[in-house]
Protein backbone atom coordinates (compact mmCIF):
# COMPACT_ATOMS: atom_id res chain seq x y z
CA UNK A 1 0.00 0.00 0.00
CA UNK A 2 1.45 3.47 -1.04
CA UNK A 3 1.51 5.52 2.07
CA UNK A 4 -0.18 9.36 1.65
CA UNK A 5 2.99 11.92 2.41
CA UNK A 6 1.13 14.25 3.48
CA UNK A 7 -2.39 15.41 5.27
CA UNK A 8 -4.55 18.03 6.43
CA UNK A 9 -4.69 18.60 10.20
CA UNK A 10 -5.94 21.51 12.05
CA UNK A 11 -3.11 22.76 13.78
CA UNK A 12 -3.60 25.10 17.57
CA UNK A 13 -0.55 27.27 17.32
CA UNK A 14 -1.41 29.72 20.01
CA UNK A 15 -2.74 29.15 23.38
CA UNK A 16 -6.69 30.79 22.79
CA UNK A 17 -6.30 31.38 18.69
CA UNK A 18 -8.26 29.77 16.35
CA UNK A 19 -7.18 26.38 14.97
CA UNK A 20 -5.47 26.47 11.52
CA UNK A 21 -6.19 24.34 8.81
CA UNK A 22 -2.76 22.96 7.48
CA UNK A 23 -1.20 20.40 5.46
CA UNK A 24 1.71 19.08 6.95
CA UNK A 25 3.35 15.26 6.60
CA UNK A 26 1.77 12.10 7.63
CA UNK A 27 3.27 11.00 10.67
CA UNK A 28 5.76 7.82 10.51
CA UNK A 29 4.46 5.12 12.73
CA UNK A 30 6.69 3.12 15.47
CA UNK A 31 7.27 -0.79 15.80
CA UNK A 32 4.53 -0.69 18.28
CA UNK A 33 2.37 1.53 16.34
CA UNK A 34 -0.59 1.59 13.82
CA UNK A 35 -1.29 4.47 11.17
CA UNK A 36 -5.14 4.93 11.33
CA UNK A 37 -6.89 6.88 8.86
CA UNK A 38 -8.88 9.00 10.80
CA UNK A 39 -12.78 9.03 9.87
CA UNK A 40 -14.33 10.59 12.74
CA UNK A 41 -13.13 12.65 15.95
CA UNK A 42 -14.54 12.99 19.23
CA UNK A 43 -14.58 16.69 20.90
CA UNK A 44 -15.07 17.14 24.73
CA UNK A 45 -14.73 19.63 26.76
CA UNK A 46 -11.25 19.31 27.59
CA UNK A 47 -10.23 19.81 24.24
CA UNK A 48 -11.74 23.53 24.57
CA UNK A 49 -9.52 23.91 27.92
CA UNK A 50 -6.79 22.95 26.35
CA UNK A 51 -7.12 25.21 23.77
CA UNK A 52 -7.38 27.92 25.86
CA UNK A 53 -4.56 26.56 27.74
CA UNK A 54 -6.22 26.35 31.14
CA UNK A 55 -5.80 22.94 31.60
CA UNK A 56 -2.55 22.20 33.29
CA UNK A 57 -3.32 19.11 34.27
CA UNK A 58 -3.19 18.39 30.03
CA UNK A 59 0.12 19.10 29.29
CA UNK A 60 0.06 19.42 25.21
CA UNK A 61 3.01 21.63 23.92
CA UNK A 62 2.04 24.12 20.96
CA UNK A 63 2.40 23.82 18.22
CA UNK A 64 -0.31 20.54 18.67
CA UNK A 65 -2.92 18.65 16.92
CA UNK A 66 -5.83 18.44 18.87
CA UNK A 67 -8.40 15.75 19.55
CA UNK A 68 -8.89 13.12 22.34
CA UNK A 69 -10.76 10.52 20.84
CA UNK A 70 -10.71 8.80 17.28
CA UNK A 71 -12.80 6.46 15.24
CA UNK A 72 -10.86 5.04 11.63
CA UNK A 73 -9.56 2.43 9.96
CA UNK A 74 -5.89 0.98 10.16
CA UNK A 75 -3.81 1.83 6.91
CA UNK A 76 -0.08 0.44 7.99
CA UNK A 77 0.80 -1.49 11.33
CA UNK A 78 4.27 -1.65 12.82
CA UNK A 79 6.48 -4.79 12.96
CA UNK A 80 5.71 -5.48 16.50
CA UNK A 81 1.69 -4.96 16.35
CA UNK A 82 -0.34 -8.53 16.09
CA UNK A 83 -4.06 -7.48 16.90
CA UNK A 84 -4.68 -5.29 14.27
CA UNK A 85 -3.71 -4.85 10.29
CA UNK A 86 -4.80 -3.09 7.19
CA UNK A 87 -8.19 -2.50 7.30
CA UNK A 88 -9.58 -3.14 10.84
CA UNK A 89 -12.03 -0.60 12.27
CA UNK A 90 -10.90 0.51 15.15
CA UNK A 91 -11.38 3.34 17.99
CA UNK A 92 -9.70 4.87 20.99
CA UNK A 93 -8.64 7.60 23.71
CA UNK A 94 -5.35 8.17 21.23
CA UNK A 95 -4.04 11.82 21.93
CA UNK A 96 -4.00 15.17 21.85
CA UNK A 97 -2.37 15.52 24.95
CA UNK A 98 1.08 15.10 26.51
CA UNK A 99 2.43 16.14 22.92
CA UNK A 100 0.81 13.15 21.48
CA UNK A 101 -0.82 13.75 18.02
CA UNK A 102 -4.24 14.06 18.42
CA UNK A 103 -7.49 13.42 15.78
CA UNK A 104 -8.04 16.75 14.41
CA UNK A 105 -6.29 14.93 11.00
CA UNK A 106 -6.69 12.84 8.12
CA UNK A 107 -4.04 10.20 9.89
CA UNK A 108 -2.74 9.56 13.36
CA UNK A 109 0.17 7.44 14.33
CA UNK A 110 -1.41 5.79 17.41
CA UNK A 111 0.11 3.25 20.11
CA UNK A 112 -1.64 0.07 19.40
CA UNK A 113 -2.06 -0.66 23.31
CA UNK A 114 -4.85 2.26 23.59
CA UNK A 115 -6.68 0.70 20.42
CA UNK A 116 -9.84 -1.79 20.50
CA UNK A 117 -11.95 -3.23 17.30
CA UNK A 118 -14.43 -0.56 16.74
CA UNK A 119 -18.21 -1.97 17.64
CA UNK A 120 -19.62 -3.79 14.15
CA UNK A 121 -23.35 -2.17 14.47
CA UNK A 122 -21.91 1.64 15.72
CA UNK A 123 -21.39 4.15 13.11
CA UNK A 124 -17.37 5.67 13.10
CA UNK A 125 -19.60 8.93 14.51
CA UNK A 126 -20.76 7.06 17.62
CA UNK A 127 -17.60 5.15 17.77
CA UNK A 128 -15.72 8.50 17.98
CA UNK A 129 -17.96 9.85 20.68
CA UNK A 130 -16.70 7.07 23.07
CA UNK A 131 -13.75 6.87 24.37
CA UNK A 132 -13.05 9.55 27.02
CA UNK A 133 -16.38 8.93 28.19
CA UNK A 134 -16.19 4.96 28.64
CA UNK A 135 -12.86 5.03 30.29
CA UNK A 136 -13.31 7.49 32.93
CA UNK A 137 -16.96 5.45 33.50
CA UNK A 138 -15.29 2.29 33.50
CA UNK A 139 -12.30 3.23 35.73
CA UNK A 140 -14.77 4.90 38.14
CA UNK A 141 -17.35 2.32 38.18
CA UNK A 142 -15.03 -1.05 37.78
CA UNK A 143 -11.35 -0.32 38.42
CA UNK A 144 -12.05 1.88 41.52
CA UNK A 145 -15.58 0.50 42.86
CA UNK A 146 -15.62 -2.87 42.04
CA UNK A 147 -19.32 -2.09 41.00
CA UNK A 148 -21.20 -5.85 41.86
CA UNK A 149 -24.61 -6.89 40.57
CA UNK A 150 -27.79 -6.13 42.98
CA UNK A 151 -25.59 -2.64 44.41
CA UNK A 152 -27.71 0.48 44.58
CA UNK A 153 -25.00 3.30 42.28
CA UNK A 154 -25.97 7.05 42.66
CA UNK A 155 -24.51 8.61 39.32
CA UNK A 156 -24.27 12.14 40.01
CA UNK A 157 -24.53 14.29 36.64
CA UNK A 158 -26.79 11.19 34.67
CA UNK A 159 -26.85 13.19 31.57
CA UNK A 160 -23.57 14.13 30.73
CA UNK A 161 -20.84 12.74 29.18
CA UNK A 162 -19.10 10.61 31.51
CA UNK A 163 -22.76 10.34 33.40
CA UNK A 164 -24.52 8.82 30.64
CA UNK A 165 -22.58 6.08 29.61
CA UNK A 166 -21.94 5.40 33.93
CA UNK A 167 -25.40 4.45 33.58
CA UNK A 168 -25.68 1.83 31.14
CA UNK A 169 -22.08 0.29 32.18
CA UNK A 170 -23.65 0.31 35.63
CA UNK A 171 -26.90 -1.14 34.34
CA UNK A 172 -24.89 -3.59 32.15
CA UNK A 173 -23.60 -5.19 35.07
CA UNK A 174 -26.79 -5.82 37.50
CA UNK A 175 -26.61 -2.51 39.24
CA UNK A 176 -29.76 -0.52 40.65
CA UNK A 177 -29.21 2.93 39.06
CA UNK A 178 -30.19 6.24 39.77
CA UNK A 179 -29.16 9.17 38.54
CA UNK A 180 -29.09 13.03 39.16
CA UNK A 181 -29.92 15.99 36.90
CA UNK A 182 -31.95 19.06 36.10
CA UNK A 183 -35.85 18.58 35.25
CA UNK A 184 -35.41 18.68 31.81
CA UNK A 185 -32.98 16.20 31.79
CA UNK A 186 -35.78 13.53 33.36
CA UNK A 187 -36.33 12.46 30.19
CA UNK A 188 -32.93 11.34 28.62
CA UNK A 189 -31.89 9.68 32.12
CA UNK A 190 -35.13 7.84 32.36
CA UNK A 191 -34.36 6.63 28.81
CA UNK A 192 -30.98 5.18 29.57
CA UNK A 193 -32.65 3.52 32.64
CA UNK A 194 -31.54 5.24 35.35
CA UNK A 195 -34.38 6.28 38.00
CA UNK A 196 -34.14 10.27 38.24
CA UNK A 197 -33.55 12.33 40.99
CA UNK A 198 -33.91 16.20 40.75
CA UNK A 199 -30.67 17.39 41.56
CA UNK A 200 -32.17 20.32 43.68
CA UNK A 201 -33.24 17.95 46.09
CA UNK A 202 -32.22 17.51 49.27
CA UNK A 203 -29.44 14.71 50.17
CA UNK A 204 -31.43 13.35 52.99
CA UNK A 205 -34.55 13.11 51.33
CA UNK A 206 -33.56 11.34 48.09
CA UNK A 207 -31.22 8.66 50.47
CA UNK A 208 -34.47 8.06 52.68
CA UNK A 209 -36.56 8.11 49.44
CA UNK A 210 -34.45 5.49 47.57
CA UNK A 211 -32.32 3.59 50.26
CA UNK A 212 -34.45 3.84 53.10
CA UNK A 213 -31.88 5.94 54.67
CA UNK A 214 -29.42 3.56 54.67
CA UNK A 215 -27.16 5.16 51.76
CA UNK A 216 -25.71 4.39 48.35
CA UNK A 217 -23.61 1.39 47.70
CA UNK A 218 -21.51 3.53 45.23
CA UNK A 219 -21.94 7.29 44.63
CA UNK A 220 -19.74 8.59 41.35
CA UNK A 221 -19.54 11.78 41.20
CA UNK A 222 -18.55 13.51 37.61
CA UNK A 223 -19.65 17.23 38.86
CA UNK A 224 -17.26 18.13 41.23
CA UNK A 225 -17.19 20.93 43.78
CA UNK A 226 -20.18 20.82 46.24
CA UNK A 227 -21.58 17.66 44.27
CA UNK A 228 -18.32 15.58 45.49
CA UNK A 229 -19.26 16.97 49.19
CA UNK A 230 -23.18 15.41 49.10
CA UNK A 231 -21.87 12.24 47.41
CA UNK A 232 -19.89 11.71 50.87
CA UNK A 233 -23.57 12.44 52.45
CA UNK A 234 -25.15 9.93 50.09
CA UNK A 235 -23.03 6.84 50.79
CA UNK A 236 -24.07 3.84 52.60
CA UNK A 237 -21.58 2.85 55.36
CA UNK A 238 -18.46 1.17 54.44
CA UNK A 239 -19.49 2.09 50.78
CA UNK A 240 -17.68 3.77 47.92
CA UNK A 241 -17.83 6.88 46.20
CA UNK A 242 -15.60 7.75 42.66
CA UNK A 243 -15.26 10.83 41.30
CA UNK A 244 -13.67 12.14 37.82
CA UNK A 245 -13.32 15.80 39.11
CA UNK A 246 -12.46 15.50 42.53
CA UNK A 247 -10.29 18.96 42.97
CA UNK A 248 -10.39 21.25 45.11
CA UNK A 249 -10.53 21.19 49.18
CA UNK A 250 -13.31 18.76 50.67
CA UNK A 251 -14.09 17.72 53.93
CA UNK A 252 -13.54 14.29 54.02
CA UNK A 253 -15.65 13.82 58.14
CA UNK A 254 -18.74 12.60 56.49
CA UNK A 255 -16.98 10.01 54.65
CA UNK A 256 -14.50 9.08 57.47
CA UNK A 257 -18.12 8.14 59.90
CA UNK A 258 -19.45 6.17 57.43
CA UNK A 259 -16.22 4.24 57.10
CA UNK A 260 -16.71 4.41 53.30
CA UNK A 261 -13.94 4.79 51.08
CA UNK A 262 -12.77 7.30 48.03
CA UNK A 263 -11.34 6.83 44.81
CA UNK A 264 -10.13 9.62 41.83
CA UNK A 265 -10.01 8.76 38.77
CA UNK A 266 -7.38 10.93 36.42
CA UNK A 267 -8.50 9.20 32.75
CA UNK A 268 -5.70 11.12 30.78
CA UNK A 269 -2.46 9.36 33.18
CA UNK A 270 -1.63 6.45 30.68
CA UNK A 271 -1.61 8.89 27.88
CA UNK A 272 0.64 11.70 29.76
CA UNK A 273 3.10 9.17 31.78
CA UNK A 274 3.16 5.85 29.06
CA UNK A 275 1.85 3.69 32.16
CA UNK A 276 -1.61 1.64 31.61
CA UNK A 277 -2.03 1.92 28.03
CA UNK A 278 -2.98 -1.77 27.57
CA UNK A 279 -5.78 -1.50 30.10
CA UNK A 280 -7.62 1.44 28.23
CA UNK A 281 -7.37 -0.89 25.10
CA UNK A 282 -8.76 -3.62 27.33
CA UNK A 283 -11.45 -1.30 28.31
CA UNK A 284 -12.75 -0.55 24.95
CA UNK A 285 -12.67 -3.85 24.26
CA UNK A 286 -15.37 -4.47 26.80
CA UNK A 287 -16.81 -1.13 25.19
CA UNK A 288 -17.17 -2.82 21.80
CA UNK A 289 -18.69 -6.24 23.50
CA UNK A 290 -21.22 -4.07 25.48
CA UNK A 291 -22.31 -2.04 22.02
CA UNK A 292 -22.45 -5.02 20.00
CA UNK A 293 -24.68 -6.73 22.81
CA UNK A 294 -27.01 -3.40 22.98
CA UNK A 295 -25.84 -2.36 26.11
CA UNK A 296 -24.21 0.97 25.39
CA UNK A 297 -24.44 3.57 22.41
CA UNK A 298 -23.86 6.94 23.18
CA UNK A 299 -25.89 10.11 22.67
CA UNK A 300 -24.97 12.62 19.79
CA UNK A 301 -25.69 16.02 19.48
CA UNK A 302 -27.45 15.98 15.95
CA UNK A 303 -25.11 18.90 14.48
CA UNK A 304 -22.29 18.01 12.31
CA UNK A 305 -18.33 19.67 11.89
CA UNK A 306 -15.44 19.24 9.32
CA UNK A 307 -12.11 20.28 10.29
CA UNK A 308 -13.30 23.57 7.99
CA UNK A 309 -14.99 24.31 10.81
CA UNK A 310 -14.07 22.90 14.30
CA UNK A 311 -13.94 26.07 16.06
CA UNK A 312 -17.59 26.37 15.62
CA UNK A 313 -18.06 23.11 17.62
CA UNK A 314 -15.62 24.32 20.46
CA UNK A 315 -17.53 27.41 20.62
CA UNK A 316 -21.05 25.39 21.24
CA UNK A 317 -19.40 24.04 23.79
CA UNK A 318 -17.66 26.79 25.68
CA UNK A 319 -21.61 27.95 25.68
CA UNK A 320 -22.36 24.84 27.25
CA UNK A 321 -25.08 25.19 23.90
CA UNK A 322 -24.58 21.07 23.13
CA UNK A 323 -27.03 17.84 23.98
CA UNK A 324 -24.98 14.92 23.41
CA UNK A 325 -21.48 14.60 22.21
CA UNK A 326 -19.99 16.31 19.44
CA UNK A 327 -18.26 14.55 16.86
CA UNK A 328 -16.12 16.06 13.97
CA UNK A 329 -16.48 13.68 10.48
CA UNK A 330 -12.55 13.48 8.65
Amino acid sequence: MTRQSTMRANVLETHNAPLRLSTISTPEIGSREVLVRVRASGVNPLDTKIQAGAAAHARHPLPAILGIDLAGVVELAGREVSRFKPGDEVYGMTGGVGGVQGSLAEFAAVDADLLALKPANLSMREAAALPLIVITAWEGLIDRAGLKAGQKVLIHGGAGGVGHVAIQIARAFGAEVFATGSRPQRATIEGFGAVFIDRDSPVDAYVTQHTGGRGFDIVYDTVGGKVLDASFEAVRRFGHVVSALGWGTHALAPLSFRAATYSGVFTLLPLLSGEGRAHHGEIMAEATRLAEAGKLMPLLDYRRFTLENVDEAYALIRDRAVKGKLVVDI
